[in-house]
């Protein structure tokens, strides 16, 4: 027994030396580029010209078969139009006159129904016909009634028939042959039959509006299909091998059709494939494609048929064999691919003879270059020069090598001066970097103590000395008053403190101005005495707005802060509270110690703030009081609390007021109340 196990192992190995040397050889590689065009390329551009020949083929047969179905809808509505004429010509004729008032108007009518080629003919008032019929519910009756004549296909039941005309019942029926890819049914026999239904105005004898009415029965109506057929497909119309074949469907099932089940059996009875009754009967749309009809496959067109109600009922088709078109693509691409051979055998050897003599060459300049590429930059190819480009590049190749190596040796001379002055003009520019930020602190801070305390001493001079007129008449106004100063004892106290407060504010920018001549601290307050005399400070402005104040001003906590600058925060935030109600309303003031917390809460019942404003309140210069404010009331605040090491929060609806709360830290120890 011979193991193959080995030979494996070999094969593998074999074709990875063979792609390693494909991808080392300049040989192989040219000889790729040499042939790529002709053996891939080509055959590319062959199979995708033969590819969208095929397509637009198949495009003009659809074409074809499209041309066909109109020329077959053109012979069926001509049809029909015949018919409603030669009937309408009848009705209005003097013969079918005399014939009403003849004893035997029926043989008449008979001789006419012959004569026109008509399977049932009758005279009618609308109301009733022959053999107990009921033509009143028909469009095309009815309409003969209004005084125009119409033809349109309509189906008939079998008992509708057998009262119109003995004998179109057997006539009709066609027992229903079981079909590959039809709809699943269980139906035996399409027993109803497809009319030709037409109908004209008459004149009745008794002076009333009549109707006269005839119909052709298409089921089985093979002269019919045998001429769209003829009128379609002419000799020569389509290649040798294909056949033209026309059908009437009534529903789904062939009632007239020249498609054979055998060499002599036409397909009565057969049925369509549901993919295409789904399109045409079911969606109204016509197919126009490739189908299986009976037993082979046809380029087909299906046209739905609407009857005078309105409904699909059928479909005309028509269409060719397939087979012969396909068998001529293959034909011709099998044609292509052979000449395609032949001149790849006849070109490619010519090919390779030229590809040779630019090989040896081309390796040993591919050998050069990657030496040079290795680091070995003295190598050259030193070939003679024999006349031809080829020789000339490799000496050119040689030349530019020298002109390499020589920059190579140059450039890195020139590296390693360039690193030692970039190394030394970087530490001199980060020193000078250095150099001018001192020296950009220096000065922004000379220009900043410069313009304070400019500033400062305008302030010093404008502020103190109204604040010392003020003080005096303060005391003059108490001398004067005597015992009676008692009865203003708050207010003057808390003008004492105001004063007081302007000229802490003056210290404060005194001592930002030259910070190194003042020193202090924060202070031990009470925040509820500190709202309390805000309170005193802002009456008269909430008095004048009506605003009904609510206070809660019982915890005695402590908190360690400026006193001056919690009376801004709150008289701040007390006269936003005013603004926010001008037609008045409630503003609650509180104090609260949760845990080791101090909380200062202002709540009015006033206009509320916005989403979109609410959280750019505490921007600086950022207002919503136009000309009335400068936008930085809050921002100060919350600059204020935040140096206390507090924060200042906010809540509000729109429409429904807001609450700030000053959250602070609780301090030890205890203030009384004044």
């Amino acid at each position: 027994m011979t193991s193959h196990a080995p030979t494996n192992p070999r094969r593998y190995f074999g074709f990875s030396r063979w792609a390693s040397a494909v991808q080392r050889s300049v040989r192989i590689r040219l000889l790729l580029i040499a042939l790529l065009p002709m053996l891939v390329l080509l055959p590319l551009l062959l199979g995708t010209t033969v590819n969208r020949w095929s397509d637009k083929i198949d495009d003009l047969l659809l074409v074809k078969v499209n041309g066909d179905m109109t020329i077959a809808q053109q012979y069926l509505t001509r049809l029909m139009e015949n018919s409603g004429e030669r009937l309408e010509a009848l009705a209005q004729s003097v013969a079918l006159a005399r014939a009403q008032a003849s004893p035997d108007p029926a043989a008449f009518l008979e001789t006419q129904r012959q004569a026109l080629g008509l399977d049932f003919l009758y005279l009618s008032d609308g109301q009733s016909g022959p053999g107990g019929f009921d033509p009143s519910g028909w469009p095309v009756v009815v309409r003969a009634l209004s005084g125009r004549g119409q033809s349109a296909v309509d189906i008939f039941s079998s008992e509708a028939l057998a009262r119109l005309m003995p004998g179109l019942p057997a006539r009709a029926a066609i027992p229903i042959v079981a079909t590959s890819a039809a709809r699943p049914s269980t139906r035996m026999t399409e027993d109803r039959g497809m009319v030709i239904h037409s109908a004209a105005p008459v004149q009745l004898a008794s002076g009333g509006r009549g109707v006269l009415v005839g119909g052709v029965l298409l089921n089985r109506n093979l002269g019919f299909i045998d001429t769209i057929n003829a009128l379609v497909y002419r000799p020569r119309s389509l290649p040798e091998g294909s056949q033209g074949t026309a059908t009437l469907f009534l529903d789904d099932v062939r009632i007239s059709t020249n498609v054979r089940l055998f060499e002599n059996v036409r397909a009565l009875g057969t049925r369509v494939s549901a993919a295409v009754r789904t399109r045409v009967l079911e969606q109204g749309q016509p197919w126009l494609d490739r189908a299986f009809v009976v037993n082979d496959w046809y380029i087909s067109a299906y046209e739905p048929i609407v009857d005078s109600f309105g409904q699909r009922v059928g479909m005309l088709y028509v269409g060719f064999l397939e087979a012969p078109f396909q068998t001529a693509k293959r034909t011709s691409a099998l044609t292509l691919g052979l000449i395609f051979v032949a001149i790849a055998a006849l070109s490619v050897p010519i090919f390779l003879y030229w590809a040779g003599r630019i090989f040896l060459p081309l390796e040993r300049m591919n050998d050069t270059i990657a030496r040079v590429e290795a680091g070995a930059l003295e190598a050259r190819n030193r070939l003679p020069d024999d006349g031809n480009e080829i020789s000339h590049v490799a000496i050119h190749l040689d030349t530019l090598l020298d002109q390499v190596q020589e920059r190579d040796r140059q450039l890195r001379d020139w590296a390693e001066q360039l690193n030692q002055k970039v190394a030394e003009r970087t530490r001199d520019l980060h020193a000078a970097n250095q150099q001018l930020a001192r020296t950009t602190e220096r000065l922004i801070m000379s220009e900043k103590l410069a313009a304070v305390g400019e500033i400062t001493a305008g302030v010093a001079h404008e502020i103190n000395n109204p604040i010392a007129v003020i003080q005096g008449n303060l005391d003059v106004a108490r001398s004067l008053l005597g015992a009676q100063a008692d009865q203003v004892s708050t207010e003057f106290r808390l003008i004492d403190d105001q004063v007081y407060r302007i000229g802490a504010i003056v210290a404060k920018l005194l001592q930002f101005a030259r910070p190194s001549e003042y020193s202090g601290g924060a202070d031990l307050i009470a925040p509820a005495q500190v709202v309390r005399d805000c309170l005193v400070l802002t009456r008269r402005q909430l008095e004048a707005a009506h605003i009904e104040i609510v206070t809660d001003l019982s915890c005695p906590a402590v908190v360690l802060m400026e006193q001056t600058e919690l009376q801004q925060v709150v008289v701040n935030l007390i006269l936003n509270a005013l603004h926010a109600m001008p037609a008045g309303g409630r503003l609650e003031l509180a104090v609260a110690e949760t845990g080791n917390k101090v909380e200062i809460f202002v709540k009015d019942s006033g206009t509320g703030i916005a989403p979109d404003v609410l959280k750019r309140i505490f921007d600086p210069f950022f207002t919503t009081k136009r000309a009335q404010g400068t936008g930085l009331g809050l921002s100060i605040s919350q600059t204020l609390v935040n140096r206390a090491q507090g924060q200042i929060l906010v809540v509000s609806d729109l429409g429904q007021g807001s609450r700030f709360t000053i959250r602070l830290p609780r301090a030890g120890g205890a203030v009384m109340a004044g």
